[in-house]
């Protein structure tokens, strides 16, 4: 088991996703807001290593934000 205490997987959560040409991207300020692709009631995206591996939701408690997982995505084989 101490193997695994060594492997290093790279966790990204999306909200969501959009398309801007990069002079929009390299005009925002502070303070700008970008629309997504996805509403509140929308699933988190999860990634591991950038393979999708499951959903879940966001969630604020004691001023910190958590991340539950609702739903493992199957792999496909």
């Amino acid at each position: 088991m101490n193997t695994l205490d060594n492997i290093e997987v790279d966790i990204t959560v999306e909200l969501g996703a959009t398309t801007m040409p990069i002079h929009h991207l390299l005009r925002m300020g502070r303070g700008a807001v970008i629309e997504l692709d996805a509403t509140e009631d929308d699933p988190l995206r999860i990634y591991a290593n950038n393979t999708l591996v499951a959903k879940g939701e966001v969630n604020v408690e004691e001023g910190q934000l958590r991340v539950f997982v609702t739903e493992k995505t199957a792999r496909g084989g």
